[in-house]
């Protein structure tokens, strides 16, 4: 029993170490602040234009930002805001440059924009140096999707590429709402969202997100340290990842009990592979990640074209693994800040190894850490029938 509950205290403080990690690796609150006043204002700007589409265009976030998984890039301040501009009035009439020139245009109008604004093969970008860019992408109604879904330009602006942002969110913030079955788990708390009839919110950062939201933040710094110093460009994208970890996640969550978020985040990183699809077409392998929310589009697309981005996914997945995996054996406080430094990135490890003795021991010693039912380990004690935990780091000597 005594074995079984200091591994339990032993997990907790390691996904504790993490959780910090990973609100060091967010944009910090005045970056948010500064981000949702300016995608606001270029919603607006867009919004107000005389031309005839843009008049009714709606803008909302897409990717990270929208989902609440934003890590800053490695060595960089900066992070991204991924928007959408779209264009009801339009359809596959419009050729994609056509549509993309439309927002251009209006952005150039802007003496403000014009000055910031860079032109990237498929959007537009606002570039606030040192803090964030804002990435704007033009869309159109997708009618032969059933699904409410859209159509964005290709990079080279020839054809329509379906997707579905909003479906992609909606399915994800679903499935990160599952609550994990366990023995011992920390609350997290989300907060409700506002509504707005053409400039969708910004979304609301609650300091503790969910735990799919935590996996995945923790998997794309893993992979950015992994490729960092190599071929980045064979590094899997984000979405992969994402789509991967929440279909794991949804699988695991409906057909497991889990003593801690620790175990969670294994097991979801472990299943990751089984659904990824392969079959052998005319004797090559195809791969697919399908869009679930739209018809047409396989985020494992690249992979078919370029077999050496499937062979790096799979190859850093098994270096997750054996992080975490290593991460559990690590013993003493040093051993543990090596093996977080190499999986994590050296930046933040000594911060947050610093951070977790001085908290420990001024709570252990103010007689205030304990483990609490459905917390875990806490210097706080918010609620009734917390055990007292004695002098101890869990991690072997230092």
């Amino acid at each position: 029993m005594f074995i079984e509950r200091q591994t339990l205290l032993r997990k907790a403080q390691l996904f504790s170490l993490l959780e910090q990690h990973c609100q060091r690796l967010e944009p910090t609150a005045t970056q948010l602040e500064r981000a949702q006043t300016s995608y606001e204002a270029v919603g607006r700007w867009l919004a107000a234009a005389d031309d005839q589409w843009l008049r009714w265009s709606s803008i909302y976030l897409q990717g990270s930002t929208a989902l609440g998984t934003t890590i800053k890039p490695i060595g960089q301040n900066e992070h991204d805001v991924d928007l959408v501009c779209h264009i009801p009035g339009l359809g596959r009439w419009a050729t994609p440059a056509q549509c993309k020139h439309l927002v251009g245009e209006r952005l150039r109008a802007s003496q403000r924009y014009a000055a910031i604004l860079v032109e990237k093969p498929r959007c537009w970008r606002l570039n606030y140096a040192g803090d964030f860019h804002l990435d704007i992408t033009s869309s159109v109604p997708n009618t032969a999707c059933p699904k409410g879904g859209e159509l964005v330009p290709d990079k080279l602006l020839r054809s329509w590429k379906a997707t579905n942002p909003k479906g992609y969110r909606d399915a994800f913030k679903a499935r990160a709402e599952l609550v994990p079955q366990m023995r011992l788990l920390k609350s997290f708390v989300q907060d409700g969202t506002r509504a707005d009839a053409n400039i969708e919110p910004f979304p609301e950062q609650p300091r503790f997100k969910g735990i799919l939201c935590r996996i995945v933040q923790i998997l794309k710094r893993h992979r950015d340290v992994f490729f960092d110093g190599g071929d980045a460009s064979v590094a899997p994208i984000s979405v992969i990842i994402t789509t991967l970890a929440s279909w794991s996640y949804e699988y695991s969550v409906r057909s497991m009990v889990f003593d801690s978020e620790l175990d969670v985040l294994c097991t979801v990183v472990e299943h990751m592979p089984r659904f990824i699809q392969r079959e052998i077409v005319a004797g090559r392998v195809q791969w697919l990640i399908p869009n679930e929310t739209t018809v047409g589009e396989n985020f494992a697309e690249r992979w078919n074209a370029n077999p050496a981005l499937a062979t790096a996914f799979f190859e850093w997945h098994a270096a997750a693994e054996q992080a975490l995996r290593n991460l559990m054996e690590a013993r003493g406080l040093d051993g543990l800040s090596d093996v977080l430094a190499k999986a994590f990135g050296q930046a933040h490890s000594a911060e947050v190894m610093n951070n977790m003795v001085a908290g420990v021991t001024a709570a252990r010693f103010g007689g205030s850490l304990g483990l609490a039912p459905r917390i875990g380990l806490t210097s706080t004690a918010p609620v009734a029938r917390v055990t007292p935990v004695r002098t101890n780091t869990f991690f072997g000597a230092p």
